[in-house]
């Protein structure tokens, strides 16, 4: 039985992927890699992430009206996402992110927002009605930091839990974490929050202490292949992650992010949760890009029946 339904604020790209032995250095051009054409963007990861894992989904997001921002949404629509306040922007392209994958799944990108710079506040309050009766909004950085705030304060107005994956990382107004129910960095991401080098559970832990002294009630800081650490007024506690052949790790993040969010607004426990979402992570990086990484729930399931 499928549970509240998950709001996703964000960005949507397609990806332009070359995988090789090793990413390139500064300077450096490598032959002999092997390209693909993906359909990527956090928001858009996301929201595909959850829909996929069980969720009914509405995305709020801005595409060009071109031919990628065509693509995108007509995937949407075929996974079954709530696209009715997905916009085609006359002014700007779609974003287009260019990602290098190494052999070990290692990756480095970069991107051009083109429409998602122009998602604005006035979009998500015109979606006003979609928060209503919502179990979770998701949302990211890669749309303007002023959208996110304001989708986060209508949802905190409305009752709504606000997932908030701080990436790309950077430094967050209180204005905006006042309003944040769950947020989830990665080590990295943790890092430049909080100052602290995060890279066992030991220096997790104490990143997420600085994060609540920031005004945040739940931290998940995810580890990769080492799971998740959950913080809250309860304590701390490491969920393990699951030991899969990683090939690309883009878009784990976002699917753990979208799984997370279903298993939440199924009401399951947080630990529970956690554990969904790293199987459903695991899962993603062991096939080539993004939103084509996503697992179903029935894939989801299995591997959790099996560990």
């Amino acid at each position: 039985m499928r549970g509240k339904r998950i709001l996703v604020v964000g960005s949507s790209n397609t990806d332009m992927i070359i995988k090789l032995h090793r990413i390139p250095r500064p300077g450096e051009t490598l032959l002999g890699g092997q390209f693909v054409i993906a359909a990527g963007g956090k928001g858009a990861n996301q929201a595909v992430g959850a829909v996929r894992a069980g969720g009914a989904v509405t995305f709020i997001a801005r595409v060009g009206k071109d031919m990628f921002g065509e693509q995108a949404v007509a995937g949407f629509v075929k996974d079954g996402i709530d696209v009715t306040h997905v916009l085609a922007d006359h002014r700007s392209p779609s974003g287009v992110a260019l990602i290098f994958v190494a052999s070990d799944g290692q990756n480095s990108i970069a991107v051009a927002s083109g429409a998602n710079g122009r998602l604005a506040p006035a979009d998500v309050r015109k979606a006003k009605s979609a928060f209503k009766g919502a179990g979770a909004l998701v949302a990211q950085l890669e749309t303007p930091l002023e959208t996110v705030e304001c989708a986060a304060a209508m949802a905190a107005k409305a009752g709504v839990q606000v997932i908030l994956n701080p990436a790309p990382a950077r430094k967050l107004p209180a204005s905006l974490l006042k309003h944040v129910s769950i947020l989830t960095p990665n080590e990295s991401e943790a890092e430049l929050l909080t100052g602290v080098l995060v890279k066992d559970a030991v220096t997790a832990t104490k990143a997420a202490a600085k994060l609540h002294r920031l005004g945040v009630a739940t931290v998940i800081i995810t580890l990769g292949a080492r799971g998740a650490l959950i913080s809250n007024r309860d304590g701390t506690k490491l969920i393990p992650g699951f030991k899969v052949k990683a090939i690309d790790a883009t878009a784990a993040g976002d699917v753990f992010n979208g799984a997370l969010a279903v298993a939440l607004t199924e009401n399951k426990p947080i630990e529970e949760a956690v554990r969904f979402a790293n199987a459903a992570a695991a899962i993603s990086v062991t096939r080539m890009g993004a939103q084509p990484s996503a697992p179903s729930r029935q894939e989801i399931d299995q591997l959790l029946s099996r560990s």
